[in-house]
């Protein structure tokens, strides 16, 4: 593939990701005060960034830089202008930042996105979101890890407020739970786009 190949297909993501955000008011603030002086490429990879975080909340740094296409450096720099002016927030997940748009999600929120947003713990959100009450056991089956995978994660859950332990294993404000999974499923994986299929089933929500 030819880098003139390469480049078009860089700007056809970039542009594609920025128009994900077109609704939300914060995309016109992706761009500095001078984006008239700044190259069409420097402004999409902006705006797409407010896009993508908008339709992906709670992505990590190399998450947005690899699925944009963009270089470290850009990445940094885009983000780093983005926070200082109030579009985006962070929240720390362990080693990663997770990214947000401002002022849209809860603390709760942000942090349920986060777990979501990792693998075992998000199949252990979704089967107990469709099985409530599923054992340590019954979910370590499902989701082909150890049992004491289950239990660490289902500590760090309970810790964090997202799970509670006491007697069976219960989701906390699962209506919240479900309605991020349905509203981002296609940003999730197939357990999550599965879920959303049947959540009439399952839960009242209002998104």
């Amino acid at each position: 593939m030819s880098d003139h190949r390469i480049d078009e297909d860089k700007r056809a993501t970039l542009r594609r990701f920025a128009a994900f955000g077109a609704a939300s008011p914060l995309v016109g603030l992706g761009a500095s005060e001078g984006a008239d002086a700044e190259s069409d490429t420097t402004s999409d990879a902006r705006d797409a960034i407010v896009g993508y975080v908008a339709s992906t909340p709670g992505a990590h740094f190399s998450k947005i830089r690899d699925d944009l296409g963009l270089g470290t450096g850009e990445t940094q720099h885009h983000l780093r202008t983005l926070l200082d002016d109030d579009v985006l927030v962070y929240r720390r997940d362990g080693d990663y930042k997770r990214f947000f748009p401002a002022d849209r999600f809860s603390a709760f929120e942000q942090v349920a996105l986060g777990y979501l947003r990792r693998r075992t713990p998000r199949g252990m959100l979704v089967e107990l979101l469709r099985s409530p009450g599923a054992s340590g056991s019954a979910l370590a089956d499902r989701l082909d890890v150890s049992r004491a995978t289950i239990s660490g994660y289902a500590r760090e859950l309970d810790e964090a407020g997202v799970l509670s332990r006491e007697g069976a294993y219960a989701v906390e404000r699962p209506e919240t739970l479900l309605t991020l999974v349905v509203r981002y499923a296609d940003s999730f994986g197939p357990d999550a786009a599965a879920l959303a299929d049947d959540a009439d089933s399952l839960l009242e929500y209002d998104p």
